[in-house]
């Protein structure tokens, strides 16, 4: 692992985000403890089915959401749909459980971990690569690179993995996991199911530090390829905001439930018209896309509030 110092470079791009991210994780939901053990269950499986769907669906599986939890939740057939589409969204969700067990506080990913997640999410489809590293060559589909040879994953991915835990300089949990993301699409360790299983892996080790996990939607599939293709480019900062922005949009989640608050986000549109605001949509809008506001997306469509708006117009005086 080189490229370290470039992670590092974006601190000062996302200083203000991962402080706001912290805030919520370590001031706001910490104030809500103890948290109702039945209301939590119900969210975390709330977000696990989200994370299976999403994750899927960035792979070309065609069952929506809907589709998705009839077919974990009911054991029910979804006419015109595929049996491995069908055994992508079971494996994924044992796969969740495996992580949700793994992540206890301070874990470290292991390579056992991340064979077992593999193993989890090829399962029934490919039984013959679950849990293997790749011993052929493998090209990726509209990348500007081609994975190293399949004799060198192993010690490549031993590397990454020892690299996680004695990072020079020590980086964030949210800048680590990007890190670890990037570099291990790179490697591509797996004949197939390298991305469900990187996303697995890097929110375990968000999940191991105490943030939920960042589950990245099926609408930003364009946004997060071309993150990583900057990031095969030497630039960091597309796929460490997407995964924050990710991240937070899962604590925005908790808090909203936890203290009944949901009512205070709205659609910036809407926002726009209820309010007497100093911006206008589009710039609140570029403001939510950059990370600058306290905002969450849902499908297309940005959430933020009243306060977060005139928080970042208040830091804005500040710096004058």
């Amino acid at each position: 692992m080189n490229n370290w110092k470039t992670i590092a470079a974006n601190l000062v791009q996302l200083e203000l985000p991962l402080a706001r991210l912290d805030a919520k994780q370590q001031q706001q939901l910490a104030s809500l403890r103890p948290l109702p053990a039945f209301a939590v269950a119900k969210l975390r499986e709330a977000l696990a089915l989200e994370w299976t769907y999403n994750s899927n669906a960035i792979e070309g599986n065609t069952l929506t959401l809907p589709e998705t939890r009839a077919v974990i939740e009911d054991g029910i057939t979804i006419g015109g749909k595929s049996l491995r589409e069908h055994l992508e969204a079971i494996n994924h969700h044992e796969a969740i459980e495996l992580v949700t067990e793994m992540a206890v506080p301070g874990a470290q990913l292991t390579e056992r971990m991340v064979l077992d997640l593999h193993a989890l999410v090829q399962q029934k489809i490919e039984k013959e690569w679950a849990g293997r590293y790749r011993t052929m060559g493998v090209r990726i589909a509209g990348a500007p690179f081609t994975p190293p040879d399949p004799l060198k994953v192993p010690e490549l991915m031993q590397e990454l993995l020892t690299w996680l835990y004695n990072p020079a300089p020590a980086l964030h949990p949210l800048l680590l996991a990007a890190a670890f993301h990037h570099r291990f699409v790179w490697i591509h360790p797996f004949m197939d199911g390298n991305g469900r299983t990187v996303r697995l892996a890097g929110n375990l080790l968000l999940m191991a530090q105490g943030y939920p996990p960042a589950i990245v939607l099926k609408q930003d599939r364009r946004k997060y390829y071309n993150a990583l293709n900057e990031a095969d480019a030497g630039n960091m900062y597309p796929l460490c905001l997407l995964l924050l922005q990710a991240c937070e949009r899962s604590i925005d989640i908790y808090l909203s439930n936890l203290r009944g608050n949901a009512g205070d986000y709205k659609p910036i549109g809407n926002l726009v018209e209820e309010e007497t605001l100093p911006y206008g949509e589009e710039y609140i809008s570029l403001l939510a896309r950059r990370g600058k506001i306290d905002a969450y997306k849902e499908g297309k469509t940005w959430y933020t509030t009243k306060e977060a708006i005139e928080a970042y117009r208040a830091g804005r005086k500040r710096m004058r």
